[in-house]
């Protein structure tokens, strides 16, 4: 019985729907999961999205990617990566 049912799983068509076919999230409900995170979680969105960042400080141009991001206190502070 119990192997008919693991066959069946496995043969069934039940694929989860791939993110790109899936409804895009409204704003609210962007800001409705932000707001749940942690300071850390919020570090880890910024590493995240910070590939998509081009900062320009004093005329130079600094890529998001080359910021280091981590909590200090109650807020994050980006400082640029020493690598």
């Amino acid at each position: 019985m119990l192997m008919k049912k693991l066959l069946n799983d496995l043969m069934s068509n039940k694929k989860p729907t791939p993110q790109s076919y899936r409804p895009v999230m409204e704003a609210q409900e962007i800001v409705d999961v932000f707001s749940r995170t942690t300071l850390h979680q919020q570090a880890a969105l910024l590493r995240l999205i910070s590939r998509n960042v081009i900062i320009n400080l004093e005329g130079e141009d600094i890529h998001g990617l080359d910021l280091d991001y981590e909590v200090e206190g109650a807020v994050i502070k980006a400082s640029e990566s020493l690598d």
